[in-house]
């Protein structure tokens, strides 16, 4: 959805399908792709997940970032690695005043599901797609 700025009229919301927001470019890989190529897909294609299918394009599974976290915490032995090695530095933020609207639409441009919320330097909190997707399930229009 990298690029995709989406608005959405409240009072439409109860005639919006999924169909209407679903992505439609979904990546694929066999319960016997290796995580390394899993992982190599997910970040060419700036995803945050691969649906696993059997043979015949039958849904076996998914992978997810969350999955890679789980992976990276069992490994034996234990890596050593900084997060240095790996962290984004360039990193969006939000104040707690902006508005909601212009925060989704910036996390959707950047593809990021994570933004920071500062005052100031100090970081106050973390607002995610998760919570604007909560929010989004609990507004209702208003009764005529």
């Amino acid at each position: 959805m990298a690029g995709v700025v989406l608005y959405v009229d409240m009072d439409d919301i109860d005639d919006l399908f999924v169909a209407s927001l679903m992505t439609t470019d979904v990546k694929t890989v066999t319960p016997e792709t290796l995580v390394e190529a899993a992982a190599d897909l997910m970040l060419e294609h700036e995803i945050g997940s691969v649906v696993v299918v059997d043979d015949d394009g039958g849904l076996s599974g998914i992978l997810t970032r969350t999955d890679f976290v789980a992976i990276v915490s069992g490994q034996e032995p234990k890596d050593q690695t900084p997060v240095s090695e790996y962290m984004t530095t360039d990193v969006l933020t939000a104040k707690g005043g902006d508005s909601i609207r212009d925060v989704a639409d910036r996390m959707i441009e950047a593809s990021i599901h994570h933004m920071p919320v500062l005052d100031d330097e100090e970081v106050i909190g973390m607002i995610t797609t998760s919570d604007l997707t909560a929010y989004l399930s609990t507004v209702r229009t208003p009764s005529p």
